[in-house]
């Protein structure tokens, strides 16, 4: 009887404590326990940027055309002799091109001819008025004859009459004369401006260059023929100095309020990896252009370019300075942002003197948004410094952010301090599994 009495009692013993183990081993291994992710605090240099892109363009560039019309016949050469074609560096003055001129020396030829036979018109015009004048003179003395003649009573009257309509005729004769020379020389001056003009045509076949550069296009090829109507062919692109560049960037209305003439500019080209240019802000254009209701701004970037390594129309990745600070402690943007989620996390002794709300380092360090911090003046943040298993915060104030680091400054802050950013969890089945993977099922 006392051994079928023991064996129950054995047997619910040992069913009490297996429970018993089998809850704590459950809780155990369910139970999460925190641990802090800290970043330590560091002194360097931050900037404030604005990220967009542009195209590397020549700071002057002349368009060179043709006003008069006709065949490309040849091109000129450059300073070395060769053929003007892509890349020619060129001096002012020098011949690019020349275009088929017989057509226009024909018409300077017809203009030179009309001009010498008004000319001679006019010497014809003055020899004609020196004979009215003659006749003027002889009819004015038979006019004086006639009347002393007349006032003797000794001159018919019939006579009388006809020298007195002889002087008339004789004076209007010279007026007539006179005009007829004013026309000639009239007739002169346009024709020398028609010979002017035919003269210029026939220099305008040949096609120099206004100044000096390097061509960047050529747009015209031997045999072409180029028409001059309305609108002026462009023949030829030069640069004029490809050792002074400007990147014309496209920045949305959004920031262009924070970009200055003089700020400093950085860039990079997709041509030359790993090489990083320098350049200021030249000016903000006001014609604004709208795109799918987005207004973009174009800024001009001056660079210089002594070793024009940078080609006409490159595409430029540019950082615009708008603030920046050197040598100051800087911390991780999640540092700002992180707050206890608990507040047994916190320091007891800070507990202890009510100072600390667990959200208040989500207001004082949001630093979300990037562009909301960038180029702002100092503002009041917390950050969580890391003392064993507890936290204590700090009050700092927040300073410029390159959207990675923000600079802080506080009494209390020290580099190499660690501050927490986040927090994971220690539970091997919670912490280090991705709750979006498929899991495995394994069968016994």
């Amino acid at each position: 009887m006392q051994r079928f009495l023991k064996t129950p009692l054995l047997a619910i013993l040992i069913v009490i404590l297996a429970g018993a183990a089998g809850d704590w081993w459950w809780h155990a291994g369910n139970h999460s326990q925190l641990s802090f992710r800290t970043a330590v605090v560091k002194r360097g240099d931050v900037a404030a940027t604005i990220s967009a892109s542009g195209t590397v363009e020549p700071e002057e560039v002349v368009d060179v055309g043709a006003q008069v019309a006709g065949l490309i016949k040849t091109f000129g050469t450059d300073i070395n002799g060769r053929t003007i074609d892509y890349g020619s560096v060129i001096e002012e003055g020098a011949v690019l091109a020349k275009i088929d001129e017989s057509v226009y020396a024909a018409d300077l030829a017809v203009a030179s001819a009309q001009m010498e036979q008004d000319k001679a018109g006019v010497l014809s015009a003055v020899a004609n008025l020196d004979q009215m004048k003659a006749k003027l003179i002889q009819a004015d003395a038979e006019w004086k004859r006639s009347q002393e003649l007349n006032n003797s009573k000794l001159l018919a009257r019939v006579d009388y009459d006809t020298a007195q309509a002889n002087f008339e005729v004789a004076r209007a004769n010279v007026a007539v004369a006179e005009a007829a020379v004013a026309q000639a020389k009239a007739a002169t001056v346009q024709a020398r401006a028609g010979f002017a003009k035919a003269q210029r045509n026939l220099d305008f076949c040949i096609i120099k260059s206004p100044v000096k550069g390097v061509i960047i296009d050529r747009r015209v090829n031997i045999g072409q023929t180029v028409v001059a109507s309305f609108n002026t062919p462009s023949l030829f692109l030069i640069a004029k100095d490809l050792t002074r560049m400007q990147i014309w960037v496209a920045v949305n209305e959004a920031d262009v309020g924070r970009i200055i003439p003089g700020a400093p500019v950085t860039y990079t080209c997709d041509a030359f990896p790993g090489r990083q240019f320098e350049g200021a802000v030249g000016k903000v254009r006001l014609n604004a252009t709208m795109t799918q209701n987005v207004v973009m701004y174009t800024v001009e970037v001056n660079t210089e370019n002594p070793d024009k390594v940078l080609l006409p129309y490159l595409t430029a990745n540019v950082r615009f300075v708008t603030r920046k600070e050197s040598n100051v402690l800087l911390v991780p943007n999640a540092a700002l942002r992180w707050s206890p989620s608990a507040p047994a996390q916190i320091s007891p002794d800070m507990r202890s003197q009510n100072q600390v709300d667990p959200s208040a380092g989500d207001s004082a360090g949001d630093s979300k948004s990037p562009k909301q911090n960038q180029g702002t003046k100092e503002r009041p943040g917390t950050l969580w410094l890391k003392e064993g298993e507890y936290v204590r915060p700090l009050g700092v104030k927040v300073g410029t952010s390159d959207g990675a680091n923000t600079a802080v400054t506080a009494d209390n802050l020290q580099a190499g301090q660690e501050v927490v950013t986040g927090e994971t969890s220690a539970n091997s089945q919670t912490a280090t599994q991705n709750p979006f993977v498929p899991q495995i099922i394994r069968r016994r």
